[in-house]
């Protein structure tokens, strides 16, 4: 059964509990266990993590999406796209996103419960990023408010500056004029320091690796996006530094 079955199901989202939780919860109309909302998930649960950063990505693009004011018809397709629903269960999936736009709550509660959920995958929460960046993008602007709103969720999740700096590179018309930006690295790192970075995104940012941690299958797209991104990036230094 795919991450979407299991949500709408909700064996899978009620194990995740907190406010993750409550807001599918709220959606769906079911009682949650108030023992459960308080239950952390634990790392080797797989079908939960993959559950919390599905319903997170939903959550927060919802919560994206009232930052400027309106949600596009490229907005809205792009959606569709990024998570790779099923035309059968987009009805349901609009309910939680329906759920968090009304939602009184902010999105710091969810930011903060992903944050802590993949605290230890700084990979997974920096692809979760490019999701978001994917759908503002959508309407081929990125307009203020959505970015603010993006660096807000990544101080969330605990990054610094210069991480989503990296990210929105990656989303920018000139991205290859500062490949530095995507890898993370400066103009003055060492030919080394460079190699040995790349190496460890690729590693860290391959699909397997980021599905074995939590990251549901039906994002796969979003990950090879951001491996396309890594290789571009250092190819391009490869040009301008002569590597070999």
């Amino acid at each position: 059964m795919g991450v979407w079955g299991k949500i709408i199901g909700g064996f899978a989202g009620f194990a995740i509990g907190g406010p993750l939780g409550g807001i599918l919860g709220a959606a769906f109309g079911h009682a949650i266990d108030k023992a459960k909302i308080q239950r952390n998930v634990v790392a080797e649960d797989i079908e939960s993590l993959q559950a919390a950063y599905t319903i997170g990505v939903i959550v927060l693009s919802a919560k994206m999406a009232k930052a400027d004011g309106q949600v596009t018809r490229d907005e809205i397709e792009t959606f569709k796209k990024v998570f790779g629903i099923p035309e059968s269960e987009f009805g349901q999936v609009g309910k939680i996103f329906d759920q968090a736009r009304k939602d009184a709550e902010g999105y710091e509660p969810y930011a903060k419960q992903l944050g802590s959920l993949f605290s230890g995958e700084p990979a997974i929460l920096q692809n979760l990023l490019g999701c978001l960046f994917e759908i503002a993008m959508a309407d081929g602007i990125l307009h203020e408010q959505e970015l603010n709103f993006i660096e807000k969720v990544a101080k969330e999740f605990g990054f610094a500056p210069s991480i989503i700096d990296g990210i929105k590179s990656g989303f920018s018309e000139g991205q290859l004029s500062n490949p530095y930006k995507v890898l993370g690295v400066s103009k003055e790192s060492s030919d080394q320091e460079i190699k040995d970075v790349y190496r460890k995104l690729i590693k860290e940012n391959h699909p397997d690796m980021l599905i074995a941690k939590g990251m549901p299958e039906e994002f796969v797209e979003t990950a090879n996006n951001k491996m396309a991104q890594i290789n571009s990036a250092y190819e391009e230094i490869e040009k301008i530094r002569g590597l070999k």
